[in-house]
């Protein structure tokens, strides 16, 4: 039996972890021969090792769009995207006949992507992806949402963007916090949020915080090359810049 070379493009250590254990347990003839973290690693990998047989890239990295990585690099090989709901990317994947596979990852879906794969690469149909034609597509990057619609028991607001200082998750559940301190839940996931926000004014410096930039009143240099973020309003909850982050994160606070 042919080995399938499969490479794993994803930021979340977890979310990589659980995607390398489900690929193998569906596909005992696969070798995982590597976890990328970052649109540059990915670049570099690509350039001098191998192509392999199977990607699996989530789009949203720390670093930027996983699309950029097929920019600078010709990759012929099947890819499986990975992403949060977001209705004009599936668009895109379904005109350019690309599988994609939204989190949570189920693993009825994996293996239906998987067993795509199987045809597509039986029939000898991979070939280089049009990006450019998928990100025309898409949704116009300034498109992003300027206020949110709040439910609290039988009442009904709506708060502007631009007054929230961050979004956390708690308990499974995710909360905006407005400059004057007020707490509002909502019903999108930080996956979900990121794509609704401008990214200009608030980055996710981790798994449980999107922040704005103008929420950050200190940053004090913490352990592995991670930043310590204060925040106003202030949180008890950890709010560390993740190692993985660092270094957009610095990147995006000076605009670029």
């Amino acid at each position: 039996m042919k080995t399938i070379k499969v490479l794993i493009i994803e930021d979340e250590m977890a979310a990589a972890k659980r995607l390398n254990k489900l690929i193998i347990e569906l596909m005992p003839d696969a070798e995982i021969v590597n976890t990328i973290p970052s649109i540059s690693s990915a670049v570099q990998c690509f350039k001098t090792e191998p192509i392999p047989d199977l990607v699996f890239a989530d789009i949203h990295l720390a670093d930027g769009s996983s699309f950029e990585i097929f920019r600078q690099v010709k990759v012929d090989c099947p890819v499986i995207f990975i992403t949060a709901y977001d209705q004009y990317a599936l668009e895109a994947f379904k005109q350019n006949s690309i599988h994609y596979l939204l989190k949570p990852i189920k693993k009825e879906e994996l293996n239906e992507a998987i067993e795509r794969f199987r045809k597509r690469q039986a029939l000898k149909e991979a070939g280089p992806i049009d990006f450019e034609k998928m990100l025309s597509i898409m949704k116009p990057a300034s498109n992003f949402k300027d206020r949110f619609i709040i439910r609290f028991g039988e009442h009904i607001k709506t708060i502007q963007v631009q007054d929230i200082a961050y979004f956390y998750t708690e308990n499974k559940a995710s909360y905006a916090v407005m400059k004057d301190g007020k707490r509002y839940p909502v019903d999108n996931n930080l996956d979900e949020l990121e794509h609704l926000i401008d990214p200009k004014n608030f980055f996710r410096i981790n798994r449980q915080f999107i922040i704005s930039y103008n929420a950050i009143t200190e940053m004090i240099t913490y352990s592995k090359s991670r930043v310590l973020v204060k925040l106003a309003p202030a949180t008890k909850l950890e709010t560390i810049v993740s190692t993985e982050r660092s270094s957009s994160f610095k990147s995006w606070l000076a605009g670029e």
